[in-house]
């Protein structure tokens, strides 16, 4: 599968420098090579090095003169910006030229915010589970400290106008979603737990029960026969990376873990990034050396009473109906109705698993050192979605495709 974010190397076109203002001014042209017309396409521009011994601060990006956002993000931690990211229409077999400024003294650009993440500890002094007021950027903890339940929510979560996600923050790692009846942002009001009252005014709620399977596309071990949890890890944290307001990222990382059939521990980083108007998210695996001879597993929880979708060949999903927590504790609570979708390269597929009492799963394989796969959900609730099982097995289908237009730089 061709990677979907097209990574760019800024060459400068003009640099000016006034009482020791800097600026870049290049231009960025893509090509869209395929027959489908692609909406909110991201393009991530390297800028490492494009303000030698300095560092932007703003980022200006114009299509035929006219302004769209875009954001500059640190990925590293190093409190440097080393990617400019934006959004973008490309029409079927057409080419745009994008012209940018950097500037390393202006202040940042203001865009309408359209992607929210947070992580949050819990405050044991409120007891409203939408009222916490505890946010933090990042969390590392030691060997034998399981931070799930000091964590509101038990992990970061994160949205756009369409989805929500969290991910767990224990040995399970668990990708769980929140589905929405109407288009925006809701978890900083609801914080992944909607009061009666939000409720009644329309906000979204949590859609899926996980357990211990793999809910949305969680990468796990293998050992040979069975999934195994990401335990005997020395450290295990989660950061923010970037929060919009285009692209939110969500680091999960496991520093030393010793995976099942591993001679010597590895540490494995996991990039969670959610787009601004897409449902689907991009899952970047990176591993501290080359792990051709490990095994590991992913896949999507099979939902009680759900229907399959396979094409055989990396694209699997499902539409089923079930509680979205445990029966005993479903008072208060529907039954909920969802679509799963994940999309992995064949090349990393090393067997595939037909369904089982919890997960549609899949072996993986990891040639060298980085893995990249994405994944999706639809909630029956939504105003704005699909409400069966062939509309939705037609929306994997239409995203695959997608994911695998050509998408040229020259």
């Amino acid at each position: 599968m061709k990677k979907k974010t097209i990574t760019l190397i800024l060459l400068l076109a003009a640099v000016g420098c006034c009482f020791g203002q800097r600026t870049v001014e290049t231009q960025v042209t893509l090509e869209n090579k395929s027959n489908m017309d692609l909406e909110n396409y991201p393009v991530t521009v390297d800028i490492s090095h494009a303000l030698e011994g300095g560092a932007a601060t703003s980022a200006l990006v114009r299509l035929n003169g006219i302004e769209i956002p875009c954001q500059l993000d640190d990925i590293d931690g190093d409190r440097v910006a080393d990617e400019l990211f934006f959004l973008t229409t490309l029409k079927k077999k057409t080419k745009q030229t994008y012209a940018i400024v950097l500037s390393d003294t202006d202040a940042p650009r203001s865009y309408e915010p359209r992607v929210y993440a947070d992580l949050m500890l819990t405050n044991k002094k409120i007891k409203e589970s939408n009222k916490q007021d505890l946010y933090i950027s990042q969390l590392t903890v030691d060997r034998g400290v399981n931070p799930y339940w000091m964590l509101h929510h038990h992990g970061c979560a994160f949205e756009n106008e369409l989805v929500a996600y969290r991910i767990y923050f224990d040995h399970r790692q668990t990708v769980d979603i929140y589905g929405k009846y109407r288009k925006g942002l809701e978890l900083k009001d609801t914080q992944f737990y909607p009061d009666d009252t939000q409720k009644a005014a329309g906000y979204g709620d949590d859609v899926l029960w996980v357990g211990n399977t793999f809910g949305l596309g969680t990468l796990r071990g293998w050992d040979g026969s069975a999934p195994t949890m990401i335990e005997d890890v020395e450290h295990r944290g989660q950061r923010i990376v970037a929060r919009g307001p285009l692209r939110t990222i969500i680091e999960v990382t496991d520093e030393d873990w010793l995976p099942s059939g591993a001679a010597q521990p590895v540490t494995m980083t996991t990039h969670y990034t959610l787009y601004a108007g897409r449902r689907d998210c991009r899952v970047d695996v990176c591993f501290s050396r080359d792990v051709p001879d490990l095994r590991f597993a992913t896949g999507i929880i099979n939902v009680k009473n759900s229907t399959e979708f396979n094409d055989n060949a990396g694209l699997r999903g499902c539409w089923g109906t079930d509680w979205p927590v445990s029966e005993k504790d479903s008072a208060g609570h529907k039954r909920e109705t969802v679509g799963l979708g994940i999309c992995i390269p064949q090349k990393n597929i090393a067997g595939e698993l037909p369904a089982n009492t919890d997960n549609y799963p899949y072996v993986i394989g990891v040639p060298g050192r980085t893995f990249t796969y994405h994944i999706t959900f639809g909630s029956d609730n939504e105003s704005f979605g699909v409400h069966s099982a062939q509309e939705w097995f037609n929306c994997l289908v239409e995203w695959k495709k997608m994911l695998n237009a050509e998408v040229k730089q020259h």
